[in-house]
């Protein structure tokens, strides 16, 4: 703690006239100089060096559970956008069939061989190709914008993704609460919060040690007096009136621990069921997908194909062919659907046990 230094004058008469010595008569009064230093209990400066020194500890946790927040969110637009542009690339493939289609029945409909309602029902479903092209472009864009300000880039620097993606299988360990509170940024700021309480607590309780000090001052006596000094050990005693408060610190601290305590397990046993029921739907997606990849879409797809055949062989009516063409058109946008469905919920998986 800084010193204290005084300076003045120390018993000394207001008739200046007693300040010199006149014979016999010594002279009274003194010009006082002094310092004061107190000195801190050890144990308190020890208790306030843990407690500071673990302060930034949590704000260390904080800041890598929103670091984890911002990759969980920059995962599932970078997924999204990777499934978007498998969805352009399906509806671009399905214009220039449909462009064949019309081109084809605009020849037939000259020699009697096609319907005029079939030729206006491809042109509406080749318009709405193009109105949901537009659309997922603009999601893309959206996605861009999104993706460039996580980066902290420019936003409208333009640039492709990947579009590779895989499974993740994740062990029984993912749920367990234990595996968690090692791995979530969030339990751990709790943790130090808790371990930071407890430090504000030992702080808490060295405000009830005494703290000591000591005092010299010195006398320049004035005329023939000798020159004096005092030498003073001084000790603050904490007594039951001036400690209420520290107490009353000390317990709320406790409730507050109690309280963090709490807390924590209701964030690890939600996260564990949360981690679960998403394990479960991850598995239920997957199998869908695999149908729909193995069984669904090559079935519907081998439809349309001999509904087109037929077709182009005079032996059937466009309008199955549309229907056909629909149905795998739909089918396959599901399909990517679910697709999107699995890599988003693994990524809420992986954000949840907080794998980068």
């Amino acid at each position: 703690m800084p010193p204290q230094v005084q300076a003045g004058f120390f018993m000394t008469p207001y008739n200046p006239s007693f300040w010199k010595a006149d014979g016999a008569f010594a002279g009274m009064g003194n010009f006082m100089v002094g310092a004061t230093q107190m000195i801190p209990n050890p144990k308190k400066q020890m208790a306030d060096f843990n407690y500071m020194n673990a302060m930034s500890s949590v704000e260390r946790e904080n800041k890598n559970y929103t670091l984890n927040q911002l990759y969980a969110l920059a995962k599932t637009k970078y997924h999204e956008w990777m499934i978007i542009s498998k969805k352009v690339k399906i509806a671009n493939e399905n214009l220039l069939l449909l462009a064949y289609m019309i081109k084809s029945m605009e020849i037939r409909y000259q020699y009697n061989m096609d319907k005029l309602p079939t030729y206006y029902k491809a042109k509406s479903n080749y318009s709405s190709l193009e109105s949901m092209i537009v659309m997922l472009k603009n999601d893309i864009s959206q996605k861009m914008i999104v993706l460039n300000t996580l980066m902290a880039r420019d936003k409208n620097f333009t640039f492709e993704v990947d579009s590779t993606y895989r499974f993740t299988d994740f062990n029984n360990e993912a749920s367990d609460t234990t595996y968690l509170a090692k791995r979530r940024s969030d339990i751990k700021a709790i943790e130090k919060t808790i371990n930071i309480n407890q430090l504000k607590i030992e702080v808490e309780n060295t405000r009830l040690l005494p703290d000591f000090g000591v005092r010299y001052d010195h006398m320049f006596a004035f005329g023939q007096q000798p020159q004096q000094f005092t030498l003073m050990g001084m000790v603050n005693i904490p007594m039951s009136w001036s400690t209420k408060m520290n107490k009353a610190n000390i317990h709320s601290f406790q409730i507050k621990n109690e309280s963090l305590y709490w807390q924590k397990q209701m964030v690890l046993n939600e996260a564990s069921g949360m981690i679960k029921a998403m394990k479960t739907e991850l598995k239920f997606l997957k199998d869908q997908y695999q149908i729909s990849e193995n069984s669904i879409i090559p079935a519907i797809r081998k439809n349309y194909e001999t509904a087109l055949l037929a077709w182009q062989n005079n032996t059937g009516d466009l309008f199955q062919v549309l229907d056909a063409w629909e149905s795998l058109n739909m089918a396959q946008l599901d399909t990517l659907d679910t697709l999107q469905r699995i890599l988003v919920t693994q990524v809420e998986i992986e954000k949840q046990m907080e794998i980068k």
